[in-house]
């Protein structure tokens, strides 16, 4: 029954169609249709034509009224509809509802093969149906499913030409040692940040300085608590001491950044403005990273920020909001690592632990590292006997290599259920959330350190250099890891994600704090000169011939000292203390 609210005041008539389920009995020998036309009451029409009508009998309403005053209209006879929409736009998506699930099934798989062929660019008529099937939408669809299940599908680290990758270097800007680089996922701009409180922005078409977000200086007068992310209204507007750790959203619009006076900061990278001080860490800010998740109306803009108050939290920089607290680790979370899904990954540093975080079951996996104990190695020494001396031999210097982890350093996603670490014995450890202990362990990835020590029977100190660094390229079996060596090495995972090995490596002399692969559209390597190899080049520009491997490029943020201490100093002639970005192409 209608409201009485819209009730018209006025008598109308409401012409009604004759179909079966509404037609009483009824003397008269014509029956008024819908559009007001007369027909026979003894004709009996087809029956497909009853069931066609039938359907949209009842929701058709005749515009004519048996009233001869049309001055006023009552709201059934208004159109609802906005004035420009096109009456048939709701038709053309909307399903039919003698739709079968098989038939909905291929409309949905023709819809999603036409943006396929839209996102390659190929109209009607200008491709081989065969070969689209065989090279381009087959291996689309196989690279979606992968993607969607979170799994390793790029096979791409053999494919790289790591003997002739080109690469910028930025100025020296910090006036002391810098602590972390990161870059925006289309590789417009390179952000570093230095133990002065800075942060720098640079153009990575050109290698040249754009913009500098300056360190605050509170105001004396405001107590001892000044500058220490309170989350008051009256906040500074920037840090206040050293910057240790640095993130872009995967939309490139927010730069997160967190250091020693305890605040995590937001700022809008298009207006260079800080935006937001998050407060609630009791500690200093040692690493943060974003969800790479695309942000949508379902996927908020998510932040984790880790703290050496053994918290991990959670923000929504759609709302600019808090989420949660991610409790568990006993030491100081030295870093953090997260791809699209709703998980991370997080080192805890002297705890000896990485831990996977489920964020929607709100749940944890416990993996615990320091391996190279003295019992383990006995263990391995009974087996000698069966080797014979060459082997006891070949044991015993291997032993004597080993070093017991005392901290996990650094971590860093290969897919969503794949990770590896580095920590103080200078070893890399992969992990699978199917299993407890590591599946592969690379001791001593970056040699030994000798150190000079003033005692009368020791002159020299022989110790790891221990991973202070690790960046993957998401999602394929390239990862790389950094330590004060002067290289940055590149390793390749095998086709069963059971180990890895060296492929290549890049000269960086000095400490490298941060790693960070990225895969900027193919635009980018037309307008920056610098990522041209040369020689192997035509006019200056990548070769890019179709089906290749994407190029990627390989950001290092190079100290002089170790981003959140002083333990090992690198300085010198040719030491660097700037961000260095190496462009990887396919091998031609």
């Amino acid at each position: 029954m209608p409201d009485a609210f819209f009730a018209s005041t006025k008598n109308r008539k409401r012409k009604r169609s004759t179909t079966s389920r509404d037609a009483g009995p009824s003397t008269s020998k014509t029956k008024r249709m819908a559009g007001g036309r007369k027909q026979d009451s003894g004709s009996q029409p087809g029956k497909a034509k009853a069931k066609a009508r039938k359907r949209t009998a009842d929701e058709e309403l005749s515009d004519e009224t048996q009233d001869d005053d049309n001055d006023r209209e009552g709201i059934d006879d208004m159109d609802l509809r906005a004035p420009d929409v096109d009456p048939d736009a709701y038709e053309s998506a909307e399903e039919d509802e003698d739709e079968t699930p098989a038939q909905k099934r291929l409309r949905l798989a023709k819809m999603y093969l036409d943006s396929v062929k839209q996102g390659l660019s190929l109209a009607e008529g200008e491709f081989d149906a065969a070969e689209i099937d065989r090279e381009l939408i087959s291996a689309r669809l196989r690279q979606d499913v992968m993607e969607h299940a979170g799994k390793v599908h790029l096979f791409v680290a053999d494919k790289y030409d790591l003997e002739h990758a080109p690469s910028i270097r930025t100025k020296r800007s910090h006036r002391f040692s810098l602590t972390a680089a990161a870059a925006s996922p289309d590789a417009r701009w390179l952000y570093t940040a230095g133990k002065e409180g800075s942060i720098v922005k640079w153009d990575l078409h050109t290698g040249r300085q754009v913009h500098i977000f300056h360190k605050s200086r509170p105001d004396k007068g405001k107590g001892k608590g000044r500058g220490k992310g309170t989350g008051s209204t009256d906040e500074l507007h920037g840090h206040t001491d050293e910057v240790w750790a640095l993130a872009v959203s995967p939309d490139g619009k927010y730069l997160a950044s967190g250091g020693k006076d305890r605040r995590v900061g937001v700022w809008d990278v298009e207006k260079n403005e800080w935006v937001k001080g998050f407060g609630g860490h009791r500690d200093c800010i040692s690493a943060l990273a974003f969800r790479k998740a695309q942000p949508s109306l379902q996927t908020p803009t998510q932040l984790y920020s880790g703290s050496y108050d053994r918290t991990l939290k959670l923000f929504d920089l759609s709302t600019m909001g808090y989420i949660e607290t991610l409790f568990g680790h006993q030491a100081p979370v030295l870093s953090v690592d997260a791809l699209r899904g709703e998980t991370a990954v997080s080192a805890g540093g002297r705890d000896k632990t990485v831990r996977y975080w489920k964020v929607p079951e709100e749940t944890q996996l416990v993996f615990r590292g320091g391996g190279g104990s003295k019992w383990q190695d006995d263990l391995e020494d009974m087996d000698e006997d069966e080797e014979g001396a060459a082997g006891a031999g070949r044991k015993a210097e291997a032993k004597s290599e080993k070093f017991i982890e005392g901290s996990i350093e650094c971590v860093a996603m290969i897919d969503e259920t794949t990770f590896v670490s580095g920590g103080d014995s200078g070893s890399i450890s992969l992990w699978s959330t199917q299993r407890k202990k590591p599946v592969f362990t690379q001791a001593l990835a970056h040699g030994m350190d000798l150190s000079q020590v003033e005692a009368e029977k020791i002159e020299t100190v022989r110790k790891p250099r221990w991973i202070t660094s690790l960046g993957s390229l998401r999602y394929s079996d390239l990862f790389a890891s950094g330590s004060w060596d002067g290289e940055i090495r590149l390793w390749k995972l095998d086709a069963k994600l059971k180990s890895f090995a060296l492929v290549g490596t890049f000269s960086a002399l000095g400490v490298v704090n941060s790693l960070q692969f990225v895969s900027p559209p193919t635009g980018f390597f037309t307008d920056a000169a610098w990522t041209s190899r040369g020689e192997s080049e035509e006019e200056g520009r990548p070769a890019v011939t179709k089906g290749s491997v994407a190029p990627a490029l390989l950001v290092a943020g190079v100290g002089q000292e170790l981003r959140t201490g002083r333990w090992v100093h690198q300085k010198g002639e040719g030491y660097l203390n700037s961000a260095v970005v190496f462009a990887l192409h396919p091998r031609t």
